[in-house]
């Protein structure tokens, strides 16, 4: 649920304008036993399997087809980042009030969000969840992270004045429970915030064609993440589930996402700028696992195909987009 904010170049319904211009150029008392445990069962979730000279998460592996090295972890930033840009510089558009109690933040990823809405809200208790410890130690004194898994039963003891989800497209495989869990969890009055993509890519004039190398990739990745079981498209659809469970005032805005500085318009450019500094690092993680497992490709011929997407990536005249 969300506010809808003013309008703007992201969410009319008028074409994206090419820029022309660019054609040119603890407690002692627990004992030592359970301090042994806690070290065990730590050790355990940071052993970290590698494939294709990509680090992935330990607990629950092979549950999620993204990794966590630190390549990936700075790509999260940067995309945060982004986020923060095309909500005009908002961390989330929920009408939350000024005191906000408890915060859910699941996904967390490296944390940036659940740690600077702790800035924000120092009076709140922040709670970030993910499948790996990869967030920084040195956090604000409300902020606290656990490994979980946003799939198995929600275990909280209380329920939240805010539940905020996103980045989730390809890690779910039954999105309307997902939903029902944030709905149980959220207080009566409370607000829940779905941030997430459509990856489907498209350009409005046509100047993506299906011969193109990314046109193909993206097809085939949309393909392999449905084979492995998780949507790699629910950002259009978390409306209908959220009116299904029960929320209500629910809202929903689209934002397109042009990839690359190739639109007229000097803040979509920047967002472009920014998506395609982020997809270009994130295209390795993107692929390695689906194309590998699910579509049988060596890992050689996956880096060859990436060269090639890279070059429609950085033309200026393929104007491709996508949706948040």
């Amino acid at each position: 649920m969300a506010e809808i904010p003013a309008r703007n170049p992201q969410t009319g319904d008028a074409s994206i304008e090419a820029d022309p211009d660019l054609y040119d150029g603890s407690d002692s008392s627990l004992g030592d036993d359970v301090s042994k445990y806690t070290a065990s069962l730590t050790s355990s979730i940071e052993r970290y399997p590698i494939e294709n000279g990509r680090r992935y998460h330990a607990f629950k592996d092979g549950n999620y087809v993204m990794p966590n090295d630190e390549s990936e972890l700075d790509r999260l930033d940067l995309t945060h980042q982004m986020l923060r840009i095309v909500l005009g510089n908002k961390l989330y558009l929920a009408p939350i009030g000024l005191k906000p109690k408890r915060i859910l933040d699941v996904g967390t990823g490296t944390g940036i969000w659940a740690i600077e809405m702790g800035d924000d809200f120092p009076a709140a208790d922040i709670i970030g969840t993910d499948l790996s410890p990869t967030q920084p130690s040195w956090v604000p004194a409300n902020v606290k992270f656990e490994i979980d898994d946003a799939e198995e039963p929600w275990t909280f003891p209380h329920k939240f004045d805010f539940v905020h989800l996103r980045y989730l497209a390809a890690a779910i495989a039954d999105w309307p429970r997902l939903v029902r869990q944030a709905y149980d969890a959220t207080e009566p009055g409370g607000w829940a915030e779905f941030q997430d993509f459509d990856v489907t890519y498209y350009s409005e004039d046509g100047s993506m064609k299906p011969e193109h190398e990314v046109q193909q990739w993206i097809t085939r990745l949309i393909d392999a993440a449905v084979k492995f079981g998780r949507d790699p498209c629910p950002g259009s659809k978390i409306e209908g589930w959220m009116r299904e469970v029960g929320f209500e005032n629910v809202q929903h805005e689209k934002y397109r996402l042009p990839i690359g500085p190739w639109p007229k318009d000097k803040h979509l450019k920047s967002i472009g700028a920014w998506n395609l500094v982020q997809v270009e690092d994130g295209l390795e993680g993107f692929t390695l696992r689906l194309y590998t497992q699910f579509l049988g490709w060596k890992t050689d011929e996956v880096h060859v195909h990436l060269a090639k997407v890279r070059q429609d990536l950085r033309n200026p005249k393929i104007h491709i987009q996508f949706d948040l």
